[in-house]
C-alpha cells in the first residue's frame, strides 16, 4: 500500500497559496484493508475513505470509463492493482493531477508542473470531455486563478466548445451548476467565470437569459467587486472591528447576494426568475436579485413621487422585511453606480422616506373613529402624507 498527496493540496502548495484541505490516493490496497486499518468508508459510487484521526479524505487509486449521459454515468474499477498514474490520468487537468509521496518527492507524470509556471490550465486527457461539469470547473478554476495570471489552453477551450455544443451540459443537475457557479462568485474576480463559459459556448443551457447582453452583465459585476474594495479599503483604514482587514470584510452570504444581484438587475422580472428557478438558487439569495430586476426603475429614479416610493415599500413589503429591504438597497448600489445614479443621495431619500413612513401609528388612525376596510386607506393616506412633507 502506497499513500499519495494528490489534487489541490500539491498545486496550491507550488503556487504558494493557503492549503485548506488535503486529499490523498491509495494505491495498492483494498477497502478490506483500509477497513482494517480504522478507515471509514464514505463513498458509494467509488472507496473513499475518512482517516481514523484526521478526519481527512483517502480515495483508493480508480480508473473511470464513460457509459452514459451527464457527470454521473461513468463504470469505476478501484481495483488495487490501479496504478498512480492511471489514477492521475483520469483527473480533469494536469494542474491538478500532481502527486506527492510521503518523502516530498512529486510524482508529476503529465506535465502539471510546466503548466503551473506557464500559468496554463490543460485537460490531461480526451476522457476529459465525458464529464459535462469539467467545463464548469475549468471556469472556476480560471476565475481563481486570474490573478495569477492564468489562461486556459487553445485545446481545451476547443474541447470545452465542443462539449457545451454537444448538448452534455443540459444533463448536468441544477444544484451542482449553483454550487460552481456561487465557488465562482465569490472569488476575486468572479467575472472571469462567466466570461469562460461564454467563451466556451456554455451559457445557452444554464444562464440563456445572459447570453445577450453578456457584457452589461459582467461590467456590473465587476463594478459590485471594485465597490466592496473602496468600502473595505474604507473600514480597513478607519480601524473598524479591529480584526477586518481590506480584503474583504463583509459577510460571504452578503457579498454573494451582491455580486449575483448585479449580474442580474438588467434583466427583467420574469427573466431573473426563470434563472434562479433554473438553477434552484436560495430564497435569500433570489429574492433580492428579483426584487432588484423588478424595481430597478423605481430604485434609480430620483424625482420619484410619494407615490412611487409607497408603491416601492409595498411592493418589496419593506414594511414587515424592512432587513431585507435594507440589503436591497446596498445589493442595488453597482447597477445604480453603471447608470450614472447619485446612488448615496438616491439611498439616504429612500430610507428617509421609509422611516417617515413607519412613524405613522395604525392605532392613532384607529382612534378617530377610522373602521374596517378604511383602516388600510387611512394607513396608506398618512404614510403618503408623511412622505409627502419630506419635499415640502
Amino acid at each position: 500500500m502506497q499513500v499519495y498527496l494528490v489534487g489541490g493540496a500539491v498545486r496550491d502548495a507550488l503556487l504558494n497559496r493557503k492549503v485548506v484541505e488535503r486529499d490523498y490516493v491509495v494505491v495498492g490496497a483494498t477497502p478490506e484493508e483500509m477497513i482494517s486499518q480504522g478507515f471509514t468508508q464514505v463513498g458509494k459510487d467509488f472507496p473513499v475513505f475518512l482517516h481514523p484521526k484526521t478526519q481527512e479524505e483517502y480515495a483508493l487509486a480508480r480508473t473511470e470509463r464513460k457509459s452514459g449521459k451527464g457527470y454521473t454515468g461513468f463504470v469505476c474499477d478501484a481495483s488495487s492493482s490501479v496504478t498512480l498514474e492511471e489514477d492521475l490520468l483520469r483527473r480533469d487537468l494536469t494542474v491538478n493531477a500532481i502527486a506527492q509521496d510521503n518523502l516530498g518527492k512529486l510524482i508529476d507524470p503529465y506535465g502539471g508542473q510546466k503548466d503551473l509556471e506557464n500559468r496554463l490550465l490543460r485537460h490531461v486527457s480526451e476522457a476529459f470531455s465525458e464529464d459535462p461539469l469539467r467545463v464548469f470547473r475549468v471556469a472556476r478554476f480560471a476565475t481563481r486563478y486570474a490573478y495569477l495570471g492564468f489562461t486556459i489552453a487553445n485545446e481545451t477551450m476547443a474541447l470545452m466548445q465542443s462539449m457545451a455544443d454537444s448538448g452534455e451540459l443540459s444533463t448536468l443537475s441544477a444544484e451542482r451548476v449553483w454550487q460552481e457557479t456561487k465557488r465562482s462568485l465569490l472569488e476575486k474576480t468572479p467575472h472571469v467565470f462567466f466570461s469562460v463559459l461564454n467563451e466556451a459556448h456554455g451559457l445557452s443551457d444554464w444562464f440563456t437569459e445572459l447570453e445577450s447582453s453578456v457584457d452589461t452583465a459582467l461590467a456590473t459585476l465587476k463594478t459590485a467587486v471594485d465597490l466592496e474594495k473602496v468600502e473595505n479599503e474604507s473600514s480597513f483604514n478607519k480601524g473598524d472591528s479591529g480584526t477586518q482587514t481590506s480584503e474583504s470584510s463583509a459577510p460571504e452570504i452578503t457579498r454573494l447576494i451582491t455580486r449575483f444581484t448585479a449580474l442580474l438587475t438588467h434583466l427583467n422580472e420574469e427573466e431573473a426568475k426563470r434563472l434562479c428557478s433554473r438553477l434552484k438558487v436560495q430564497n435569500q439569495v433570489s429574492e433580492i436579485a428579483i426584487l432588484s430586476s423588478k424595481f430597478k426603475d423605481s430604485l434609480s429614479d430620483t424625482q420619484n413621487s410619494p407615490a412611487d416610493l409607497l408603491a416601492l415599500f409595498n411592493g418589496c413589503d419593506a414594511w414587515r422585511r424592512e432587513e431585507r429591504f435594507t440589503l436591497l438597497l446596498s445589493a442595488f448600489a453597482p447597477y445604480a453606480h453603471n447608470k450614472g445614479v447619485d446612488w448615496q443621495h438616491q439611498q439616504k431619500r429612500i430610507k428617509n422616506a421609509l422611516e417617515a413612513a413607519n412613524q405613522v401609528n395604525v392605532q392613532d388612525i384607529i382612534a378617530t373613529g377610522v373602521k374596517g376596510p378604511e383602516i388600510k386607506d387611512a394607513l396608506t393616506q398618512a404614510k403618503l402624507a408623511a412622505i409627502t412633507s419630506l419635499s415640502e
